[in-house]
């Protein structure tokens, strides 16, 4: 039988951001499964969670994990999370292909000249009014955040496969939702694509405008010379204040095509219209991505389990019950009373273990030649008697663990699915099937064939050992 799992049930409060995320989503994952298709069978979870010295939250975040690993849960969280990064991946690189290509054609293949108002549009057109609309954003409400991020989602959501896996990605957006993380994240997104494209955008910019001779210039019917150089100046102000020079007026009112303008004129445009596309282009982006990204960050600081939420709030007397004595409150035979030891979660630390399990009246239990090395759990007969012993067990688990069993009984399922569980807190296990006494026909052939299905070794099965509790001692025999 394998051994007990690892006692980490789920990170702390000073953990990672990343892991305390995990564990939240698994939470509202494993929430949002219970609603749709009922409550999960969590007996064992919820008795390995009581033992935590932990508030009724991180018992929660607990029982969450061990459902999550036992339905196959996490690995479908951990495959949606692999897509979504690959998703982004792609989405960047589409992004910078269209950077580039936006830059391309704004400039052209240099045989005809550069209309400046054209390529600045073609340029940061699009940007300038997906960015106010992003600030306009923050008079709606934050669900109704739009933007590449919530492309990103659609396309993440696309991938999603099966009815659990089609709630990891609704579990995650409630999650961020109540954290208030949904429009920092989508925001994060959309700016990172953005600024990928632009940052795309000037670097093809840098790349044509030195292997290559363009001619900038300005046209209008309507407007006079000296509206173009007032536009030129206003833009280029900023620009101007972070070190990119400003294009004299005099060189603007002759940039309207029907003069032949000097190479250094061409220089000045293109410097201009560089510093244009970082400062009113790369620059906002970024700041806006790195205020986005801070945002998230303490948004997911945030995160906490509310106890009051459909799914979690009828979890508060099953994770949190009143105090329950560990001992085997079972009457004790009094020609036996010395000799019995019962099981108590102090004294399970390191100790092996011997049971009866539903032994009737005419097999004597417990047997005289017991070890004192060797802590007896009684005879379990009733639900108490197990969950006690259970609940003393998931607290420290035994080293070695015998359960003895009668031959004559037929080996249901609930007696093969409680050995399994008793199994699941030892290192070590075996079976007894204690013989009848005179000719009453045994079925230890069928309870063989029942255990070895369950996962037993055939060694681990015994049969009128010569020293029942020499394995018990040693751990051989």
């Amino acid at each position: 039988m394998p051994s007990p799992p690892p006692r980490d049930f789920g990170p702390s409060a000073e953990s990672a951001s990343p892991s305390r995320l995990r564990a939240h989503w698994l939470a509202e994952l494993v929430r949002l499964r219970e609603a749709h298709w009922g409550p999960l069978e969590d007996a064992d979870a919820v008795r390995r969670t009581r033992q935590l010295d932990a508030d009724l939250p991180a018992r929660i975040l607990a029982r969450a994990a061990l459902l999550a690993q036992r339905e196959q849960l996490a690995p479908l969280v951990d495959a949606w999370r692999r897509s979504a990064l690959g998703i982004l991946a792609a989405l960047l690189v589409l992004a910078a292909i269209s950077g580039a290509a936006a830059a391309l054609g704004a400039l052209g293949d240099g045989s005809r000249p550069v209309n400046v108002l054209w390529a600045l549009g073609a340029l940061l057109g699009l940007h300038a009014l997906t960015f106010l609309l992003w600030l306009a954003s923050f008079l709606l409400k934050a669900s109704a955040a739009t933007g590449l991020g919530r492309l990103w989602l659609w396309a993440t959501r696309k991938l999603a496969r099966g009815p659990d896996g089609a709630l990891v990605p609704q579990a995650f957006l409630n999650l961020l939702a109540r954290a208030g993380a949904l429009r920092w994240l989508f925001g994060g997104i959309s700016h990172l694509l953005w600024l990928t494209a632009l940052c795309a955008a000037l670097a093809a910019l840098l790349a044509v405008l030195s292997t290559a001779s363009y001619r900038f210039i300005w046209a209008t019917t309507l407007l006079a010379p000296d509206t173009f150089v007032a536009f030129t100046q206003a833009i280029g102000w900023l620009p101007a204040h972070l070190g990119f020079p400003m294009p004299d007026a005099a060189m603007v009112r002759a940039s309207d095509g029907t003069q032949a303008l000097s190479a250094d004129a061409q220089v000045q445009w293109s410097v201009w219209l560089i510093g244009v596309l970082v400062v009113y282009g790369v620059l906002p982006r970024l700041r806006a991505g790195a205020l986005c990204a801070a945002g998230t960050l303490r948004a997911l600081r945030r995160l906490r389990v509310d106890p009051a939420l459909p799914g979690f709030s009828s979890l508060r007397d099953r994770l949190e019950p009143p105090a329950l004595s560990t001992g085997i409150d079972r009457p004790v035979d009094p020609l036996h009373e010395p000799r019995v030891r019962t099981a108590s979660a102090a004294a399970l630390d390191g100790r092996p273990v011997v049971l009866g399990l539903e032994l009737p009246a005419d097999l004597a239990w417990p047997p005289a030649d017991v070890p004192a090395a060797v802590q007896q759990a009684g005879n379990l007969d009733t639900r108490e008697e197990r969950n006690r012993v259970l609940d003393a067990l998931a607290r420290t688990a035994a080293t070695r663990l015998l359960i003895a069993c009668d031959a004559r009984q037929t080996p249901d399922r609930g007696t093969l699915s409680l050995i399994a569980e008793l199994a699941a807190h030892a290192a070590q296990t075996r079976v007894w099937l204690i013989p009848p006494g005179g000719d009453a026909a045994t079925r230890a052939p069928l309870w063989r064939e029942r255990l070895l299905a369950l996962g037993l070794s055939a060694d681990a099965i015994v049969q009128a050992p010569a020293a029942p509790f020499a394995w018990l001692e040693s751990g051989h025999a």
